[in-house]
């Protein structure tokens, strides 16, 4: 039996008004909250947790994470990837289909369940959308649903073919699936490898235009008003593309999106260093996306803040700027730069949103509830160095940049890390 008291923590949950911002002491026992009350008096076996203005919050949600096991353990385990998970404060993660092979039938998706199981963070992976995500037939949705998949997406990968997204959308509506779209058109983007504009023009590297993302948001929408159905379109990067969605809500479209943290904040300019860390897919855009971005979150347009965390060994990021890998991780920074631009309460407020589209579980700081939280603390600012991490690969685009607030550990019913 394992008893755990927080003391004199601040409660951050806009939704629990009685308690938001209030300090309590809170005494959770066999993972479930027993008491919040203003003083818990301490008892024999009890793990006693206080530390310096210690916050707590519901759990906190990333929906887009990869990591490597299956086919790329070098780049990250399962394992390792959700302590990494842990230690950036997520007690959930949406794993993507990024593996060799990839997971497009149910007993993958049991695979990378299992490998998860007695894990402080929970592992929801997505299967692909289509066999061997190559774009031409659909997997096995209903059962990779059944086995535990929360939705289905081609990483990276555009669907090409219109029809086959058309009829994914129909189909999986006899099951409420929530299918993928990422916001690419292929032919447009071509070799591009960054932002098209002045930065890709003065370093001599192909661009991708904006255009390529707002004409396949465009298709996608068209596609889903026809057919209905639920829509989510990952990680996009453009001000156009903010408008687009707006639209496509007000008209009543069952349609979310989401927005990687740094395309939140860092622009193309930084690109002139040819620091292939910075080398990512949707690329960095301009200051007027990131505003209109930034915008578009505080609005409700974009639903969810992902850290992207694409892990890759330093073979793949250590080549010319054109040939490396894309990607970034961003678990462990994704708190203290969040938490920078929009403070604390807001930051909590977008780590916990997305369970409902997803239909997980609802939780709450609340009596009788299991204890599913992140405890933190939101003030002290550092700068972010490689020997902070915690991912087996170290290709993150932040090293070396200042944060706000760190994460002291997460309680997951009766596990707990601090």
């Amino acid at each position: 039996m394992m008893t755990v008291l927080l003391k004199n923590v601040t409660i951050v949950d806009s939704n629990n008004s009685a308690l938001h911002l209030k300090k309590r002491d809170i005494l959770i026992k066999n993972g479930i909250i027993d008491t919040i009350a203003s003083r818990v008096p301490t008892s024999g076996n009890t793990k006693v947790i206080d530390e310096k203005n210690l916050h707590v919050s519901i759990g906190w949600f990333d929906t887009s994470v990869s990591f490597g096991e299956p086919g790329y353990e070098e780049r990250e385990t399962i394992a390792n990837g959700l302590k990494t998970a842990a230690k950036g404060g997520f007690t959930d993660v949406i794993l993507n289909p990024n593996t060799n092979p990839l997971p497009d039938s149910s007993s993958d998706i049991v695979f990378l369940k299992n490998a998860s199981k007695d894990q402080l963070t929970n592992l929801h992976p997505l299967g692909t959308l289509t066999v061997k995500g190559q774009g031409k037939d659909l997997a096995e949705l209903f059962d990779m649903m059944n086995a535990g998949a929360i939705g289905f997406y081609d990483y990276k990968h555009p669907i090409e073919n219109s029809n086959l997204l058309k009829i994914a959308l129909q189909y999986a509506q006899n099951f409420d699936g929530l299918i993928y779209s990422f916001p690419m058109d292929p032919k447009i983007a071509g070799k591009g490898v960054v932002n098209e504009g002045i930065v890709s023009t003065k370093m001599g590297l192909k661009g991708i235009p904006a255009l390529a993302e707002e004409l396949q948001i465009t298709r996608d929408l068209f596609i889903l008003e026809y057919t209905g159905g639920k829509l989510h379109i990952p990680t996009i990067s453009t001000a156009g593309g903010v408008k687009l969605i707006a639209g496509a809500k007000k008209k009543g479209l069952d349609v979310s999106c989401s927005v990687a943290i740094h395309n939140l904040v860092i622009d193309d300019s930084v690109l002139e260093e040819y620091d292939t860390n910075f080398k990512v897919m949707p690329p960095l855009r301009t200051k007027k996306d990131i505003k209109a971005l930034q915008k578009g979150l505080k609005e409700g347009i974009i639903d969810f803040v992902t850290s992207d965390h694409t892990p890759m060994n330093i073979e793949e990021k250590r080549v010319e700027f054109d040939n490396a890998a894309y990607g970034t991780i961003g678990l462990q920074s994704a708190f203290g730069i969040l938490n920078d631009i929009f403070g604390v309460e807001s930051t909590v407020e977008i780590l916990t949103r997305g369970r409902k589209r997803y239909k997980l579980d609802a939780i709450s700081i609340k009596k009788k509830e299991k204890a599913c939280l992140t405890l933190f603390e939101p003030t002290e600012e550092h700068t972010l160095k490689s020997a902070d991490l915690c991912s087996t690969s170290q290709n993150s685009m932040f090293i070396g940049r200042q944060l706000k607030g760190k994460v002291y550990g997460l309680i997951q019913g009766d596990q707990t890390i601090f």
